[in-house]
């Protein structure tokens, strides 16, 4: 996997600025636009197109790396497939997240048959080093077959609301796809959510489980992770 450390030469703003942005852009539901605005509130002056710009070109290299430090996860997998609508076309977002809710991996592809699932289950495989212990789906069929050919010997679990945790993590992805007013294409869904996913990953610490100075000394831990990777 190239984690190749992000390149900021021949950039007017430092690094801190632009992770920064990028940052704001992923983790929180917000316009181009009114990222450039939060960034004049505090007098830095960017247009909302170097914004896009920005995220364009430094989203997929920090992605790669936040990537490649998190991972192994949780070794019982929830799958689901959600419809997005790009350019009036239906398109089929396939996330996978674990036992602890963290986003595993997730693939924007133009079918939800056979073929797409064993393409999916092959890079979640990849991706993860491994196969899992379990294996939680909706009763779409396609994942019958794919898991038959690709994992026989992974449990496969299908019953009746037991794949509700995977059909809620696609909420906040809604969100974002309501207030972009949907994705342009393919690769900018697949290079949005992809980070999109990963920062949930490291800044969704669960407030409501934990005393406030423990979410605090996480929360810390998490940015400290966020500069490493980015370099900044």
């Amino acid at each position: 996997m190239n984690t190749t450390t992000p390149s900021y030469q021949r950039h007017r703003y430092p690094a801190e600025i632009i992770s920064h942005v990028v940052w704001l852009y992923h983790r929180f539901c917000v316009s181009f636009r009114e990222v450039e605005e939060l960034l004049a509130e505090r007098g830095i002056t960017v247009t909302y197109e170097t914004v896009r710009q920005w995220c364009q070109k430094f989203g997929p290299a920090y992605a790669r790396r936040l990537k490649k430090r998190q991972g192994q996860l949780g070794d019982a997998w929830h799958l689901d497939e959600a419809v997005i609508t790009i350019q009036g076309e239906h398109q089929y977002l396939w996330r996978a997240i674990d036992q602890d809710g963290d986003t595993i991996d997730i693939l924007v592809q133009r079918r939800r048959n056979k073929k797409a699932a064993i393409r999916f289950f092959r890079r979640l495989i990849k991706g993860q080093g491994g196969e899992p212990r379990w294996l939680i789906t909706d009763k779409l069929k396609s994942y019958d077959a794919a898991h038959q050919e690709v994992m026989p010997s992974v449990e496969h679990i299908n019953m009746v609301h037991a794949n509700n945790r995977a059909e809620v993590s696609h909420q906040p992805t809604r969100q974002q796809e309501y207030h972009m007013r949907g994705f342009a294409s393919l690769l900018q869904a697949q290079r949005f959510l992809t980070l999109h996913g990963l920062t949930q990953n490291l800044f969704r610490l669960g407030r409501h489980l934990m005393q406030a100075v423990n979410y605090r000394l996480l929360r810390t831990q998490s940015f400290q992770i966020w500069k490493e990777t980015v370099c900044a």
